[in-house]
């Protein structure tokens, strides 16, 4: 299925720093353009468009970026919100090469049966926990897949399991997480609620004694360089920050 094409415009932006504040109050979202180590390109755009595109693109879906100076090919790195209004405040862009690979996250779900909402193993009473929510893949741009889906129909008895290695990418596309990840596994609820009883209530999936724990699972919460560094070496989505983009805003003005 080929991709759909996001097209996003973008203003020139000269407020910097805590000014910034100001744009928000107007529905404005700040934003930056990183470009391979060249000078970083601020930039804003209307709240409702931003918050729009980012919904529609996530970190996976390549944008074509139009600003007064020059267009990108260009892939979220990184959105942040305000945590008690729920807006989004700030949007920072990577440029990409339509011709080299990039790395990127992409969101995994489950395909059922036309007629079902959920797998065998649900419908008989058993619970599925998911353990995976995303890979990270390495295409095109133009390649990456808005998401990868894997076969619930499969999951029917305890201890049932669809692992990365389940999962068929389109042509072009190299999943980078190692095959063995469990992504879902059927679990017998007493067995659950045994163990988080156990456990104080604090039971995690793989706490029963049936079910062999995850270990090594990544953490995609790692830090991320602010606003004022230029990024894209490589070619590579970078992970999420935790740095709040009003204090990049701050460094860079």
């Amino acid at each position: 299925m080929a991709q759909k094409a996001l097209t996003l415009e973008l203003n020139d932006r000269k407020t910097l720093g805590k000014g910034v504040k100001h744009l928000r109050s107007q529905g404005i979202v700040p934003a930056v353009v990183h470009d391979h180590g060249k000078p970083s390109l601020h930039v804003q755009g209307d709240s409702l468009t931003m918050l729009k595109i980012w919904r529609e693109a996530g970190k996976h879906h390549p944008i074509e970026l139009k600003t007064a100076k020059q267009d990108y090919v260009a892939l979220i790195k990184e959105a942040s919100f305000d945590p008690r209004k729920h807006r989004l405040t700030h949007i920072v862009f990577n440029a990409v090469d339509s011709n080299q690979t990039v790395e990127a996250d992409i969101p995994i779900r489950p395909k059922y049966a036309e007629e079902n909402e959920s797998s065998p193993a649900e419908r008989s009473g058993l619970i599925v926990l998911t353990q995976l929510e995303n890979v990270q893949v390495k295409a095109l741009p133009t390649k990456l897949p808005d998401f990868l889906e894997y076969d619930a129909e499969k999951l029917i008895e305890v201890g049932d399991h669809i692992s990365v290695s389940d999962l068929t990418p389109p042509e072009g596309v190299e999943i980078l997480t190692e095959p063995e990840h469990s992504i879902a596994t059927v679990y017998e609820p007493s067995a659950l609620a045994a163990a988080n009883d156990a456990a104080g209530g604090t039971a995690e999936p793989g706490d029963e004694e049936s079910v062999e724990s995850e270990e090594g699972k990544e953490d995609t919460e790692n830090a991320q360089e602010p606003e004022n560094q230029p990024g894209g070496h490589g070619q590579k989505e970078p992970k999420p920050s935790s740095v709040e983009a009003a204090q990049e805003d701050n460094k860079a003005g």
